[in-house]
């Protein structure tokens, strides 16, 4: 019973879409899988309550069918910074009890995908950020990095402040999120490969549409499950 925390670069880079490829790929390992949101901005309004779009694509690729309100326990409607979204709706959000919700998911499963929201740093009230949540769930973190320019900037700060924090970080994805390819990206994942302390799980390509089990196909999670159950 374990689990790990899928960060990224910034907003946008892919964390759903790779949360929803490593529960395939762990599924396809033999493992139960669980998932998680803790907080989710840009929610819908249903006759059930408010949803997200990524908490929902989570559910559906993980094996333990979870209340909503287990799996996404803070979700806003407004699609802005979560802090904010909470400030606006009076909400305070307590990481407590997110961390007890977290260990009564991960009692459930072999292991237990924690997505983020926003980056690394993103506030979650005047004082706590993600990475404080991540710090007392006491998972290891798996890095998204978005293809992008800026991304070498974003990433070596990113693991500079996830290290800063005494957390692992078990290792990056390179994700091809946009259409666009970026001007040089081979050699930027080259530089990256050369300066992350951490190993590169696979390159993604921007392929819409994909299913999620030919994505997992192009990771490498054996170095990240030996992180997980054998952590050093």
């Amino acid at each position: 019973m374990s689990g790990l925390f899928v960060t990224g670069t910034d907003t946008g880079v892919g964390k759903t879409f790779i949360s929803c490829a490593l529960l395939a790929g762990f599924r396809r390992a033999g493992l139960r899988t669980a998932a998680m949101k803790p907080v989710a901005s840009g929610s819908e309004a249903t006759p059930s309550g408010l949803r997200n779009e990524d908490a929902l694509q989570l559910a559906a690729q993980s094996d333990c069918k979870l209340p909503y309100e287990t799996l996404n326990p803070y979700t806003f409607q407004p699609a802005i910074a979560p802090h904010i979204a909470a400030q606006q709706a009076g909400v305070t959000m307590d990481l407590q009890r997110i961390n007890r919700l977290y260990r009564e998911i991960e009692a459930q499963a072999d292991i237990c995908v924690v997505e983020g929201a926003g980056g690394w740093l993103v506030p979650l009230d005047g004082a706590a950020t993600m990475a404080d949540l991540v710090v007392r769930l006491g998972l290891p973190v798996v890095l998204v990095v978005g293809m992008r320019l800026g991304c070498l900037n974003h990433a070596l700060l990113t693991a500079e402040s996830i290290h800063a924090r005494g957390v692992e970080v078990a290792g990056w994805i390179a994700n091809q999120a946009e259409s666009r390819i970026m001007p040089c990206r081979e050699e930027s994942i080259a530089t990256l490969v050369g300066l992350l302390p951490c190993p590169l799980l696979g390159v993604l390509d921007h392929y819409p549409g994909v299913s999620m089990q030919r994505v997992a196909r192009s990771l490498d999670l054996s170095l990240l499950l030996k992180s997980v159950f054998n952590p050093v």
